[in-house]
C-alpha cells in the first residue's frame, strides 16, 4: 500500500510539474555556465548525520569518487565522531543542521522533546546553531558554510509574531537549503540562502532521473535531499537508487556537473552577472 501511495504522488507531482517545464527556457546552444561543458549541476546531500549514512551511503560514495555535502546535527556526531572525522578526510562537505533539530510544533514527537518554532526566538536560535559550528570547527576541522533548515522551516514565532531566520542564515553561512521544494535552482536568479532541496527519500532511480528530466531547464542547480540510507523508506533513500543514480550523473554524456553545495555555490557566485 505504501509503494502503492508514494507512486500515485509521484505521477501526481510530475503532472503538476509538467506546465513549468513547457514554459522553461531550453535553449541548451549558449556556453555551457558548468565546468567541463556540463548543462547542469547536481548536488546530492543528507541531513542530520544519520548512523546508515556512514554505514552505507559514505561507502557508496566513495567507491564512485562522489562528494556530497552532510548537513549534521551536533549529537549525531558526537555519537561517531571518529567515522565523521574520516568523512571530512575523504573530501566530503559537513554543513550545519543544528544542535536541537527544532521544526514546527506540529510535529507532536517533537514537543515531547522541545519548544517548536513556534515557542522559539530568534536569539535561542542563533545559539543553538553557533553551538553546531563550534563543536564542527573543534572537532572535525572545518568551518561549516552550508547550511539546512529543518524540515525545511525557516521561521520562528506564531502569528503576528512569526519572524524569518533566513537573514540570520544568511549572515551565518554562504548558503542555506530548503527542504520539500518543487523547482530547482536557477544559478542567474537564486537566492543562496533559500536553496531549494528536493526529496529523493523512497524513491526507485527510475523516479528519481524523471525528477531530473522535469527540472532540466537552462542551467538548473538540483539539489538532492534524502535521510537514512538503505532499504528505501519514507525517509530512506534506496541504497540501490543512489548507486545508480551516481553512475548516471557521472556518465559524460549526460551532462551534469556532480559536486558539493558549496563548491557549486562558490562557482555560482563567482561567475554570475549581478540582480537588477
Amino acid at each position: 500500500m505504501r509503494a502503492a501511495t508514494q507512486g500515485v504522488r509521484l505521477t501526481v507531482y510530475l503532472l503538476a510539474s509538467a506546465s513549468f517545464v513547457s514554459i522553461a527556457d531550453e535553449d541548451y546552444s549558449e556556453q555551457p555556465f558548468y565546468p567541463n561543458g556540463a548543462s547542469n549541476a547536481v548536488s546530492i546531500t543528507f541531513d542530520d548525520g544519520r548512523h546508515s549514512q556512514l554505514d552505507i551511503g559514505v561507502p557508496i560514495l566513495n567507491k564512485h569518487g562522489i562528494k556530497a555535502t552532510f548537513y549534521v546535527s551536533r549529537d549525531n556526531v558526537v555519537a561517531r565522531l571518529p567515522d565523521w572525522q574520516k568523512v571530512v578526510a575523504n573530501g566530503h562537505e559537513i554543513g550545519n543542521h543544528t544542535t536541537s533539530h527544532v521544526c514546527t510544533g506540529n510535529f507532536q514527537w517533537l514537543r515531547k522533546q522541545n519548544k517548536g518554532l513556534e515557542q522559539t526566538s530568534l536569539d535561542w536560535l542563533r545559539k543553538d546553531i553557533e553551538q553546531t559550528n563550534i563543536y564542527i570547527e573543534k572537532h572535525l576541522k572545518v568551518k561549516p558554510r552550508s547550511f539546512a533548515y529543518p524540515c525545511g522551516n525557516t521561521f520562528v514565532g506564531r502569528g503576528q509574531n512569526v519572524k524569518s531566520y533566513v537573514p540570520m542564515v544568511a549572515t551565518l553561512f554562504e548558503s542555506g537549503r530548503t527542504w520539500l521544494d518543487e523547482t530547482a535552482n536557477d544559478p542567474t536568479y537564486t537566492d543562496f540562502a533559500q536553496l531549494t532541496g528536493i526529496r529523493i527519500d523512497g524513491m526507485s532511480f527510475d523516479e528519481i532521473k524523471q525528477l531530473l528530466d522535469l527540472l532540466r531547464f537552462r542551467n538548473s542547480w538540483v539539489i538532492l535531499a534524502g535521510h537514512d540510507v538503505g532499504k528505501k523508506g519514507p525517509y530512506t533513500v534506496d541504497s540501490v537508487a543512489l548507486a545508480q543514480l551516481i553512475i548516471y550523473l557521472k556518465q559524460p554524456k549526460n551532462g551534469y556537473w556532480l559536486d558539493t553545495v558549496d563548491n557549486i555555490t562558490k562557482h555560482i557566485k563567482k561567475n554570475r552577472a549581478p540582480i537588477k
